[in-house]
């Protein structure tokens, strides 16, 4: 909205020149955030608390997780109001990439709520089934190749595939012409898998105070610095990637989503007055999965939030071992459950998974030039 005063603000004062800047409007947009979230936050909890919307604990988790059980959950309404709002503040709001990725993080966090307000009525730890939650995923996520679609018909997203390591190679998924819409669907399958596989990443991440919220500061700070440098035509040019002109208002939201979280961690480090909920981790999750699929850094994804990869990964390999074995490999999953049980306490793991958030998000943007 304050994009669309900027004209007339410019003729009345000199001084706001600066408001078309993207990066300042980014640094705004986070602090804004921030400002929602440390304001509202003792108000949401409160009003959790009042209704009685606490958290479920599993009966087979860590024994040290059943004091936590009646903590106001839900809190990730806290950061999807923090990133939205800044957002449609500060952002181009003709710009497409943004609303698509507004649309999708209030629809991933729509089945979030769903998913959390089960648990409650409940009064267990199961809200909707897996099966359930996976197919309103991937509609949404299926609403977003149609809006890929529909940008690369006018010639507003590009179908290059951006490879880390690999200076020269973008190879074309020229998949959206008449001619080869048969195939259309391995490349619709591969933007599902990025989308919906990040939003139950970040889902299965969040079971440590503070831990999901830290990892995604992390790796949303890291899609904020590629969202700019894809936009930013000399830096795309000398880091060889896939410049886009649309991608730098996605710089807004990104620095929205990395505040937001930053107010909401304020009261979700330990000991958590709230839970972020499943309506915080699969908007954050698919946020950053969209964000990822438009600036076309699909492949440097598990990269950026590599502790996501791992402890996605951690659940898979369980699953599978113990359905083919009958033997577990980890002494429980997501893999953060395996480091308590073998003795280290909350806030080691948390702050340790932090470390290796960075570490996977300093390589990853390494890789930008290790091509």
């Amino acid at each position: 909205m304050v994009y669309f005063l900027l004209p007339a603000l410019r003729r009345a004062i000199s001084l706001f020149r600066v408001f078309q800047y993207v990066t300042f409007r980014t640094a705004a947009a986070s602090l804004t955030a921030l400002l929602i979230c440390l304001l509202l936050g003792p108000w949401l909890i409160a009003r959790l608390e009042r209704f009685q919307i606490g958290q479920q604990i599993r009966s087979d988790g860590p024994s040290s997780h059943q004091s936590k059980a009646g903590t106001p959950t839900m809190g990730g309404i806290l950061i999807l109001v923090g990133t939205l709002v800044p957002t449609i503040l500060w952002a181009n709001l003709t710009n497409l990439y943004v609303w698509i990725a507004v649309v999708a993080t209030l629809l991933f966090g729509l089945v979030g709520f769903i998913d959390d307000y089960l648990k409650i009525v409940r009064k267990r730890s199961l809200g909707l089934t897996g099966r359930k939650k996976l197919v309103y995923q991937t509609l949404i996520g299926l609403g977003v190749c149609v809006a890929l679609y529909y940008l690369a018909g006018l010639g507003l997203y590009s179908t290059k595939l951006s490879v880390p390591f690999f200076k020269n190679f973008t190879p074309e998924m020229n998949l959206w012409h008449p001619p080869l819409v048969p195939i259309v669907l391995p490349l619709a399958i591969f933007v599902l898998l990025i989308i919906v596989g990040a939003s139950n990443a970040v889902n299965l991440t969040d079971g440590l105070d503070g831990l999901a919220a830290g990892c995604v500061i992390i790796a949303a700070s890291a899609l904020t610095v590629l969202c700019y440098v894809s936009g930013h035509a000399k830096f795309a040019e000398y880091l060889d990637l896939i410049h886009n002109s649309y991608a730098p208002e996605l710089t807004i939201f990104c620095g929205a989503m990395v505040g937001a979280t930053l107010g909401f961690l304020w009261y979700n480090a330990h000991p958590a007055q709230v839970f972020m909920g499943d309506v915080g981790s699969l908007s954050l999750g698919g946020a950053i999965g969209t964000v990822a699929v438009l600036v076309k850094q699909e492949l440097l994804l598990p990269m950026i939030g590599g502790v996501f990869v791992l402890e996605a990964l951690s659940v898979i390999l369980q699953v599978m071992s113990f359905r083919f074995t009958g033997k577990r490999i980890f002494r429980m999953s997501p893999v953060h459950h395996h480091f308590e049980l073998a003795g280290w306490n909350e806030s080691q793991v948390v702050i340790r998974f932090w470390i290796l958030a960075i570490v996977f998000a300093l390589f990853s943007l390494s890789t930008l030039k290790l091509r």
